[in-house]
């Protein structure tokens, strides 16, 4: 009997939360390691499934990283990397378009459509449009091109608000759309930020391979709870943030300063984080909020 009363209580410790971010849209973004798990996949996508039947209006938005090298290797290419991107000539992006679009994401609209969500697929390059992503190099002072690496310009909302409108969970792929009509890649972190930023989400959440931003990253306990945005640029100076941590928290920042409310970076690993990080109080992760925060924990 106590554990029944147990369940009942997170029932109704969940209650406010779910009243609260009820017909509200929340863009989730995740990818990494957990996409090679398939028990760890159709949790997450049970997760969104609970999330859109209380009333939510979830958008996910995936990677599909490991899949693609995988990919690459089996036809004979060898994947390379700059700065954390994936350097992408023209029979490169074949590949991640073809994994992206016409394997990964019917998988997981399947998926969720086993749980009894409705869902669709977007491919990315429908509704991203981009110009083609080149930095300069600090050192040489040289440019450096990716190739078909995509920044975002402009997200087309429509056919995401027209899914959601009709009760559908719409499942996006990370690419775009240059002014070349060529198809780009794009890092999976920004193409989530890009479209919780255009549709004024409620919550942007990145799914990640830890518990969320850690000031020490072989200690989990050194986890920072909740993170406003001024406070980013010297975590960055003082190297808490760095690597693999820069775009999502880039991601992250822009969305707060766009509109959305908050951001929050949690573990894809830890089952149902997804639910325990927007529907309890104390929460799992990372959040991220303005200045002008004042809603609770969630």
């Amino acid at each position: 009997m106590q554990t029944v009363i147990e369940k009942a209580a997170v029932l109704i410790e969940a209650l406010p939360y779910i009243q609260r971010f009820r017909h509200e849209t929340v863009v989730v973004k995740f990818g990494g390691s957990i996409m090679d798990d398939e028990d760890g996949v159709r949790a997450i996508l049970h997760d969104v499934a609970f999330m859109a039947c209380v009333g939510l209006r979830p958008v996910i938005v995936h990677g599909g990283g490991k899949a693609i090298s995988q990919r690459m290797k089996e036809a004979g290419l060898q994947p390379r990397f700059v700065k954390g991107l994936r350097v992408t000539d023209e029979q490169t992006i074949g590949l991640v378009e073809r994994v992206l679009n016409q394997e990964i994401n019917p998988h997981m609209v399947e998926i969720l459509e086993s749980f009894g969500c409705r869902a669709r697929g977007l491919h990315g390059d429908d509704i991203l449009r981009v110009r083609r992503h080149t930095e300069r190099d600090a050192t040489t002072g040289a440019t450096l091109d990716w190739g078909y690496v995509g920044v975002v310009e402009s997200v087309d909302t429509a056919p995401i608000r027209a899914y959601l409108d009709a009760g559908l969970t719409p499942l996006i792929t990370p690419l775009g759309r240059g002014p070349d009509r060529h198809v780009y890649n794009i890092n999976a972190d920004e193409a989530a930020s890009a479209v919780a930023r255009a549709l004024r989400a409620r919550k942007l959440v990145f799914l990640t391979d830890v518990p969320g931003l850690l000031r020490d990253p072989s200690d989990p306990t050194t986890l920072i709870s909740s993170l406003r945005v001024e406070e980013v640029d010297a975590l960055i100076q003082q190297g808490v943030i760095g690597g693999g941590m820069l775009p999502k928290i880039a991601g992250a920042v822009n969305a707060v300063k766009a509109g959305v409310a908050k951001t929050h970076i949690i573990d894809a690993a830890l089952r149902h984080s997804l639910l325990l990080e927007l529907f309890t109080d104390q929460g799992v992760g990372t959040e991220i909020v303005g200045p002008e925060a004042s809603e609770g924990r969630a």
